[in-house]
């Protein structure tokens, strides 16, 4: 596989012309699917990371329906194992720390937008210097996980289409134009935003995914990212 592609005549803008980049997080700026490790723990890897590989795949194509089922599989997990996958399996993917630092050193807004939980996506907006950030959040009774998410003011479960609107969002409280934004993702659920973005980027991502971004990212760091936007 060839480590980046370019979609054919396309003309890459410079690093100036943006002043938004939005982020998915799983997989795409950490290693891990967070779910995924969870189950793990609770000795539910098997059946949770099925539904995930199908939803990133894009054959679950309804993502609430999926982290729900997913979510069913856990109550009664200790709230505890959050802090151990924090310390224990989540990992930066290579070059996410110089992407954020050289787009933030160019101006631009960061936006992280996940389908993973708040828990989490904190620790890493923190470490990232993320702008703006959403994500689900956990319902936890008596130290174990419910199954549910918490209600928030826009929404419980961020999806596709909320990434979009997140998105869109954030432009407006910027003064940008979606066509001033980048999008990188890696799965089926990070389409909606990437397609409102003016640069598309697909990071080690699933076929369908790669097949519509403007840049796929397949080998390597994020951090190439800037190598490839030219400087004016």
């Amino acid at each position: 596989m060839t480590a980046i592609v370019l979609r054919p005549g396309l003309q890459l803008p410079p690093l100036a012309h943006f002043k938004l980049a939005a982020f998915d997080m799983d997989s795409t700026l950490i290693s891990i699917e967070c779910i995924d490790e969870i189950a793990a723990m609770a000795g539910k890897g098997a059946e949770v990371a099925a539904i995930t590989e199908a939803a990133m795949r894009g054959e679950i194509t309804d993502f609430k329906e999926s982290l729900r089922r997913r979510l069913a599989l856990l109550v009664g997990t200790p709230a505890s194992v959050l802090d151990r996958v924090l310390a224990e399996r989540l990992k930066f993917n290579p070059g996410a720390r110089v992407l954020c630092a050289g787009l933030k050193a160019a101006g631009l807004k960061l936006v992280l937008v996940s389908g993973g939980f708040t828990f989490f996506t904190a620790f890493v907006a923190r470490e990232l210097g993320m702008d703006y950030v959403r994500s689900n959040e956990l319902e936890i009774v008596d130290g174990a996980l419910t199954g549910r998410v918490v209600m928030q003011a826009w929404g419980d479960i961020c999806d596709g289409a909320e990434k979009r609107r997140m998105l869109l969002e954030c432009c407006a409280a910027i003064g940008c134009s979606p066509s001033q934004a980048m999008a990188v993702g890696d799965g089926s659920n990070d389409l909606p935003m990437m397609g409102e973005a003016g640069l598309s980027v697909a990071y080690h991502a699933k076929p369908k995914v790669r097949e519509q971004a403007m840049v796929a990212i397949n080998e390597g760091g994020l951090d190439q990212l800037l190598a490839l936007l030219p400087s004016t």
